[in-house]
């Protein structure tokens, strides 16, 4: 992907884009790693300097290069503030895991056009972390051991429309969780701050 960026800093659309690409990585890694699609219907790619994995499935391609696409116009225009990914059993459509992205953005950087002073490698680095944990969750998240599907909310401000094929949602909050901090990131345009919720077990 071309990143609209110099050497050394970033731009409001570079910005944009470098985290709409997160999201579309982070997605796929924790549809991977949750099984809530089944593993050969993904494949491995290097990206960030480590292995990730990517779906092959078509419909769920062209979905999230839909969901990712419209992020990253409000992204640009500085309109999003939180991204959530949310894990329901198939069944009873409990929320099992609500995976949230706590978007900051600096409108300043609407106005103002100069490159902030930011490496992108330095942006990577800490992207590349984020993903880490992501992939490390499975060492303390519960099984889910029922079939699950997934939904994406996306908060934005009040006045914006909706979009065709986008509709208004409760907020999809799980009953009796345990939370975890994960690592942020931030391209100086854009900070995303991250966590995931998980619906406490009786053993716990």
């Amino acid at each position: 992907m071309k990143m609209t960026s110099t050497l050394k800093g970033i731009t409001l659309k570079g910005s944009a884009e470098m985290v709409a690409e997160f999201f579309s990585f982070g997605i796929n890694s924790i549809l991977y790693q949750r099984g809530i699609y089944p593993p050969e219907t993904f494949t491995r790619v290097t990206h960030y300097d480590m292995s990730l994995q990517l779906t092959t499935d078509p419909k769920l391609k062209n979905y999230l290069t839909n969901v990712v696409s419209q992020l990253k116009e409000w992204l640009f225009e500085c309109t999003v503030q939180k991204f959530v990914l949310v894990i329901t059993c198939l069944e009873t459509n409990e929320v099992l895991e609500r995976w949230q992205f706590d978007i900051e953005c600096d409108k300043s950087a609407k106005e103002i056009s100069a490159p902030r002073e930011k490496s992108i490698k330095t942006i990577q680095d800490e992207i590349r972390s984020v993903i880490r944990q992501i992939t490390a969750t499975v060492t303390f998240l519960p099984l889910l051991e029922t079939p699950c599907a997934f939904d994406l909310l996306v908060y934005t401000d009040k006045d914006l429309m909706v979009p065709d094929k986008w509709e208004e949602s409760g907020p999809q909050i799980i009953d009796q969780s345990e939370e975890v901090r994960l690592r942020s990131f931030t391209t100086s345009v854009h900070k995303v701050n991250s966590m995931v919720a998980y619906k406490r077990t009786d053993s716990a």
